[in-house]
């Protein structure tokens, strides 16, 4: 959950793009992930919606985050190129599971004995 500290020495944007890229590392968000809109988070957290887009052209400069035009923004694969690929085909994997109605422990065990194969 990403939280602004209005009394901390750092901007609020830095604050934003530093939680947003910790959550990312820690795997609280995964590729694929739709993100809020800048108006959306700029509301929930008492911003300015040019604060919230300035984290978020930064987070995209930094490859953290990727835009698709109308369709919004969303978290990018990080790491290497293995990486991504594998960040790309669990979210296809899960998009495509949702869509089916499978529940999540049965999907998991799906692919624990894929990978157990």
């Amino acid at each position: 959950m990403i939280q602004v500290d209005p009394h901390s020495p750092t901007p609020p944007y830095e604050q934003l793009r530093e939680q947003f890229m910790a959550e990312v590392r820690s795997g609280a968000l995964t590729a694929g992930t739709r993100i809020p809109t800048v108006r959306k988070l700029a509301g929930d957290l008492g911003l300015a919606p040019n604060t919230v887009a300035r984290a978020y052209r930064e987070l995209e400069a930094d490859g953290f985050i990727e835009t698709r035009g109308r369709n919004g923004s969303f978290v990018s694969a990080q790491g290497d190129a293995a990486q991504k690929q594998a960040q790309d085909a669990a979210r296809a994997y899960a998009d495509r599971i949702q869509k089916l109605g499978i529940p999540r422990d049965q999907a998991l065990a799906y692919v624990t004995a894929a990978l157990n194969d």
